[in-house]
């Protein structure tokens, strides 16, 4: 029996979520598009093998970044790429979190929010490293938006993967982190919130904010001074995890984490009587395993607050690692730290998982698929193999 997938919940529960809540145009795509992914909605192909005849029909992705089945070759490209910029030093994990008053504002003003999230938490972190009682160095780092905790509510917090260490100030050698510390992260936490606010406070004054529904009284200036001042006396948490190993634990760490969505179909339990169950982690008991059960309609809205802006890049670099310098600047590191030059070697990973071809048949395993025939879209998703609901728990 398939286990559920997030496209089951969509198509018993899409239209009561479109009939309950007022979906935006972006929410409206994202349920029409992970609905149909990879059903005969979007067209596809047939495939036979040229050796025993077995027939394959595969279907197209709708390639929404949103969903859980579209991010595997996105990822692989991407981290073929990011292959060739890594450093032989250890990596560290820095994690910037938005405080809970904080959330509903950044859900009415997304893109904002986010951005000034990037603003803060890069210039704090190029800002503590350049000073000469901490690092004293140009580094430069990863930074990917994640706005979900696991049982789906609004939990905006930004992963950092940053190389241990960066460059003198005069570029003339490699100052490497101490071996199990990379910057203290209290100093860090005041200076992300006293950055944050800082452009918070711009982007009001310039009048870019929005406020609505139970913000509305924020539009008050002395209601919003008061609002700001109460989260500058709460601590702000940012929170460094042990370093890395090298390299190669970097990519698989990037792996899980670069592309994912709010929930993946493999977290999913059942899909049953108008009700989801899904497994999470509640890392405030020791990271244990539960799971939760959710209406149906319910799941979806949790699911549909993080859809991001459109356009808006959830994964950026910064430093040493932007794009304007790069290859010049990781050059020079590489040279500091006596690392060979770049020789494609660090495609041979990425290949290597690929290196069965996708075309063979899965019925003889020697065979080569070939396309006899390409398959039209029609005007509805194909139903899936089992008639729902299922319950696999």
């Amino acid at each position: 029996m398939p286990r559920p997938e997030l496209a089951d919940v969509i198509a018993q529960a899409g239209a009561a979520y479109e009939a309950r809540y007022r979906a935006s145009p972006g929410q409206r795509r994202i349920l029409r598009d992970l609905g149909r992914c990879r059903t005969a909605a979007l067209g596809g192909h047939k495939q036979q093998c040229a050796q025993c005849g077995h027939e394959v029909i595969s279907y197209n992705s709708c390639r929404n970044r949103h969903c859980p089945k579209c991010q595997g070759p996105a990822r692989a490209r991407w981290l073929a790429a990011r292959a060739a910029e890594l450093l032989p030093v250890p990596y560290f994990h820095v994690v910037f979190t938005l405080p809970a008053p904080l959330g509903p504002l950044a859900l009415h003003n997304k893109r904002l929010l986010y951005a000034i999230l990037f603003r803060a938490a890069a210039g704090t972190l190029r800002t503590i490293a350049r000073d000469p009682r901490h690092l004293g160095a140009d580094i430069g780092f990863l930074a990917v938006l994640h706005t979900w905790g696991q049982t789906l509510q609004h939990h905006p917090h930004l992963h950092c993967v940053v190389p241990g260490g960066g460059l003198s100030p005069d570029g003339a050698r490699w100052v490497p982190a101490r071996p199990h510390f990379f910057l203290p992260v209290r100093v860090l936490s005041r200076r992300f919130r006293c950055t944050f606010l800082t452009l918070l406070r711009d982007a009001c004054l310039q009048g870019k904010l929005h406020y609505h529904g139970q913000l509305a009284p924020l539009a008050d200036p002395t209601a919003w001074k008061r609002w700001v001042h109460a989260l500058q006396q709460v601590e702000w948490v940012v929170y460094a995890k042990p370093p890395f190993g090298g390299p190669r634990q970097v990519l698989k760490y990037l792996a899980r984490y670069t592309h994912r969505v709010a929930i993946a179909n493999q977290r999913l339990v059942s899909v049953a009587d108008g009700r989801v169950t899904f497994r999470w982690k509640d890392y405030a008991h020791g990271h244990r395993a539960r799971t939760m059960t959710l209406d149906a309609v319910e799941f979806l809205r949790r699911f549909l607050l993080h859809r991001l802006p459109r356009g808006f890049h959830h994964i950026r670099q910064y430093g040493l690692l932007g794009n304007r310098h790069r290859a010049t600047q990781l050059g020079r590191c590489r040279d500091l730290l006596g690392q060979p030059p770049d020789t494609g070697a660090h495609d041979g990973s990425a290949s290597a998982a690929d290196s069965t071809p996708r075309d063979a048949c899965p019925l003889c395993r020697t065979g080569r698929l070939v396309c006899v025939a390409t398959l039209a879209p029609t005007d509805s998703p194909a139903p899936r193999a089992q008639p729902l609901p299922w319950n696999t728990s």
